[in-house]
């Protein structure tokens, strides 16, 4: 066993090279074990990826940390062979950046079930461990969990060789063309799948049930049609606006979302350098994987970050956190609440198949197989989420409260009349949760025949299916304030990092910019209802 000084020594380490400030978590609520909770809210856990390598294509199979080669008596290294011993549920090593962890008690409360870890058990598990978890999560771990350091002597020679997945993403690395050569947000979600992982783009990508609701979200859009003003002077317009009561350049928003860290190592942080730079507003994930330290420490002055908050089984480790995030400057809260449980996202299921076999379901309900990402990283999310948590979270804090997640008229009507918020979003999860749950736009469209008084007075936001500069247009003209993007994002960071978050915005501006000038407004308050028609192809126009 190491010294504690080594132990310290080494963990300071870990994860060098990535751009930001150092992950810290400091959540209460886990019976006494601050360790887990820093691992059950960053996300997934050994053995849930296997592409850290494609992500540095120059040199794939070459090791991030060259360590020279003990002596032979070098009496504090564990040997490969030993390591190797250790491969059953009764005795689970893994190595993790050269170190070596025993892992046997993780088994019991593991988010994503044993299976994952069990099937590392012996292994060099860094590959898997690395790209999904902050750079501080090993440092969370009881002192007892580390062992000591691999002698790498010991390591076989094909032990870190890529694997085909891993060649597979190299190649079409290096045969990616430059962000400019994308001319809409189709062109990156086409690379994205091509340069993600498995699991990284069946975690994005994944869906409710038969995905109605995720294509309805688009389809949505279409039935919309403008009627555009002519021969009036629009060479110079402004797309100037102000979202959540921040200035931003344009009226769209980064939505909230979960792992950017599958796609690139920066994660979060790129979207975060990239919205500053372009002026827009970001919303900072619950889930995200990169610690609300690391973003604040990229973002340029003045920037504002909204953090969007799922309400903990124990209000008291959301309550801390909610004191955190105020302090450390974030603008407003965005409370979700339309993802009460994970939804039954079959491609994230079904990449993570066979290794969550014998995982246990949401709940602790045995019996359970085929369970995902987005499983194994709400397992502290509360379920039961009250219109009376409202003022509770009010007590709390005097940031602004927005809640995302709006389905119906009727709730936004108790929103704002019964307890006052200051926005909503209109929002389906971007269909991933309830399959024919109606699609933002058609909310919104209810909304302004059953109450435009609403729309008039308070803030609407929508998001879910936006992917083009029209999009956002015809939501405005209807009484939106703006509207929020997450896919788009996550698949241009795994892309290009932080120029792709950057193009995203510049496609999206190009498209708006476009979009006014062919209406003939010069200004967003000048979109109205006039400047629309309904086209429903059973009614007819309407």
């Amino acid at each position: 066993m190491l010294a504690a000084r080594s132990f310290r020594l080494f963990t300071s380490n870990v994860r060098r090279g990535t751009r930001g400030a150092s992950r810290v978590h400091s959540h209460a609520g886990f019976n006494g074990r601050p360790w887990l909770a820093a691992i059950l809210t960053t996300g997934i856990v050994i053995g849930s990826y296997a592409g850290y390598a494609s992500l540095y294509p120059v040199n794939l199979d070459a090791p991030r940390n060259k360590v020279p080669k003990p002596s032979k008596a070098a009496p504090d290294y564990i040997s490969y062979e030993e390591v190797q011993k250790h491969n059953t549920r009764e005795s689970c090593w893994v190595i993790i950046d050269g170190q070596v962890y025993d892992a046997t008690s993780v088994l019991e409360w593991h988010p994503g079930g044993p299976a994952v870890i069990l099937k590392n058990a012996g292994k060099d598990a860094t590959k898997a461990f690395v790209p999904i978890h902050p750079p501080n999560t090993l440092q969370q771990l009881p002192m007892e969990a580390h062992i000591g350091p691999v002698d790498p002597a010991t390591i076989p020679e094909d032990a870190n060789q890529p694997t085909e997945e891993e060649i597979r993403i190299a190649e079409a690395r290096r045969n990616l063309p430059p962000p400019s050569a994308a001319i809409n947000l189709h062109d990156i979600e086409v690379l994205a799948e091509k340069v993600l992982t498995g699991t990284a783009w069946a975690y994005y990508r994944s869906t409710a049930d038969d995905e109605a609701t995720y294509f309805e979200n688009s389809n949505a859009f279409k039935r919309f049609w403008f009627r555009p003003r002519v021969m009036n002077k629009v060479s110079q317009i402004s797309t100037a606006t102000t979202l959540f009561g921040l200035p931003s350049s344009l009226p769209i928003f980064i939505s909230p979302a979960a792992l950017y860290r599958l796609g690139h190592p920066d994660g979060e942080m790129n979207a975060v350098r990239a919205a500053g730079q372009e002026g827009v507003i970001q919303g900072i994930s619950n889930n995200a994987s990169c610690s609300t330290e690391e973003c604040m420490s990229v973002k340029l002055p003045g920037q504002g970050l909204v953090f969007q908050l799922y309400l903990n089984k124990d209000r008291k480790a959301s309550g801390t956190l909610v004191k955190k995030i105020e302090a450390q400057g974030f603008k407003a809260i965005m409370l979700t609440v339309d993802a009460a449980v994970p939804g039954k996202r079959e491609l994230d299921q079904k990449a993570k198949g066979e290794d969550l076999k014998d995982g246990p379901s949401t709940f602790g309900k045995s019996g359970s197989s085929g369970m995902g990402v987005a499983h194994a990283i709400s397992g502290y999310q509360d379920p039961d989420i009250l219109w009376d948590d409202l003022p509770w979270l009010r007590r709390i804090t005097k940031l602004p409260i927005i809640i995302k997640g709006i389905q119906c008229v009727e709730d936004a009507e108790k929103a704002f009349d019964e307890y006052g918020v200051k926005a909503i979003i209109l929002s389906n999860h971007g269909g991933r949760e309830l399959d024919y749950s109606p699609a933002p736009m058609t909310v919104l469209y209810e909304l302004y025949q059953q109450r435009p008084d609403l729309l008039r007075k308070h803030e609407v936001y929508i998001d879910g299916g936006v992917r083009r500069g029209t999009d956002v247009l015809k939501a405005l003209c209807l009484g939106a304030r703006g509207v929020g993007l997450g896919r788009p994002f996550l698949y241009a960071n795994g892309v290009w990092g932080e120029d792709g978050c950057r193009r995203v915005i510049q496609i999206m501006r190009e498209e708006i910019e476009t979009g006014m000038r062919l209406l003939g407004v010069t200004s967003l308050d000048q979109l109205r209802p006039e400047l629309l028609s309904y086209m429903d192809k059973r009614l007819g126009a309407a």
